[in-house]
């Protein structure tokens, strides 16, 4: 007598077949756990996400600070010193950069990685790419609370409720920067074509924004950039965030922030679909080279 045939790994279930809802606990628990060790593992990665927003704070911020004064604005209300204003952008800076490391990562990772393997199971994609994300939110939210800390020591002091009412805003923004990222990867096949894009988007984004100085400013020495800065979606994550660390809410940068959120994540699940997305063109992410 014949024995069944082996399911193909990529076949779709067959019929009446229902995942297990532990099973997608297991599927979140699992990606967490499996990027907050590679994040452990690479220490430079932990090193550099710290010495880019540091060098900013300690020469950049300092060197300035007699310069650029910053007058009463909100939230706050009183003058600060430049790198007390700095402080949000550079915050917003370290999750841009997490982002899209992230999403460089998924390069690799869906070609030879696990998540190779993960998106020919029978759980749905967009789950899969959701937990993807959420992971990397847990990752940057590390980095940037031992940012913090280090600019506590450099007597960067924050009310103390602003350490509990940012973390709502820092998941926003990390899943909104985290999508944007992982669109981004799926039009690419290979790490370095996609390395040599990120300097293209990480940079433009950053200076174009309200992380170093207020609108106001931009648009008191060119009107052009203001509109740039103004259309820009980084700008209202580094604005939700610094309202968040003074405990206050941004309404209109966190309605910014939550659509394009939305936008580039449906945008990154039809990319990675299989049957009508860029993964379609490509055969699926088995045949991508």
């Amino acid at each position: 007598m014949s024995q069944p045939s082996a399911q193909h790994p990529g076949a779709p279930p067959p019929a009446g077949f229902r995942l297990p809802p532990s099973g997608y606990l297991v599927v979140l628990v699992g990606i967490c756990w499996r990027e907050g060790l590679r994040f452990l593992n690479q220490r430079g990665r932990f090193l550099s996400a710290l010495v880019r927003p540091l060098v900013w704070l300690f020469i950049f911020a300092a060197g300035f600070r007699s310069v650029l004064g910053v007058s009463i604005i909100p939230p706050y209300e009183t003058y600060v010193l430049y790198e007390v204003y700095v402080t949000p952008g550079l915050v917003a800076m370290i999750q841009l950069f997490n982002g899209l490391q992230s999403s460089l990562s998924m390069v690799y990772d869906r070609e030879v990685g696990a998540m190779r393997i993960l998106l020919v199971s029978p759980y749905p994609r967009w789950y899969l790419l959701v937990c993807k994300l959420v992971a990397g939110i847990c990752v940057s939210l590390l980095q940037v609370y031992a940012f913090l800390a280090v600019a506590w020591f450099w007597e960067v002091e924050l009310p103390p409720i602003g350490y509990f009412t940012v973390i709502p805003a820092l998941m926003l923004c990390g899943l909104m920067l985290g999508a944007m990222g992982l669109l981004m990867s799926s039009l690419f096949r290979q790490m370095e074509n996609f390395a040599s894009v990120m300097n293209f988007v990480i940079f433009p984004m950053f200076f174009a924004s309200s992380a170093l100085y207020p609108l106001w400013r931009v648009q008191e020495s060119s009107l052009t950039l203001w509109w740039i800065c103004t259309f820009n979606p980084f700008t209202y994550a580094v604005e939700l965030i610094r309202f968040a660390l003074y405990g206050q809410f941004a309404p209109f940068a966190a309605l910014v922030v939550a659509g394009c959120a939305l936008v580039f994540l449906a945008a990154s699940i039809l990319a990675y679909d299989p049957s009508a997305g860029v993964m379609a063109r490509r055969g699926g992410p088995e045949n991508a080279k």
